[in-house]
């Protein structure tokens, strides 16, 4: 289906995903940079950075549930939920912000690359039938 033949909701939809993508992108390059030395207003600065990453994340999952619900009981999902939830834990508590931006990095490269058979394996509920 091309972009023009989408239904006028799945389009809004789809900008409005890739306006938050965008926004997360320069959200997780941000804090990436304070953490690793840049200017940022020192905590406050990297705090903010934080929340921006969380609540764009948050914002692009919540529009990926809206699409398909059953994301929530499969390994992507909870691989989601995961990384909002060590996020979010970076606003709350400095001292391990830098190991846990590495940990978030890598682990969002391993599912975004892993097979879709491995991603999309529910984890919770019945099993889709081949």
């Amino acid at each position: 289906m091309t972009p023009s033949s989408l239904p006028r909701p799945d389009l809004l939809r789809r900008w409005l995903s890739v306006l938050l993508r965008g926004l997360h992108l320069v959200a997780v390059i941000g804090l990436g940079a304070a953490l690793l030395g840049a200017p940022a207003e020192h905590a406050s600065g990297i705090t903010r950075l934080a929340a921006a990453v969380a609540a764009s994340g948050g914002a692009m999952f919540a529009l990926d549930l809206w699409r398909k619900p059953r994301q929530l009981f499969e390994v992507a999902g909870v691989g989601v939920l995961a990384k909002l939830i060590l996020v979010g834990s970076m606003i709350f508590d400095g001292a391990p912000r830098l190991t846990l931006f590495w940990i978030v990095v890598v682990w969002s490269a391993l599912f975004s690359h892993a097979p879709a058979t491995f991603r999309h394996a529910r984890l919770i509920g019945p099993r889709r039938q081949p």
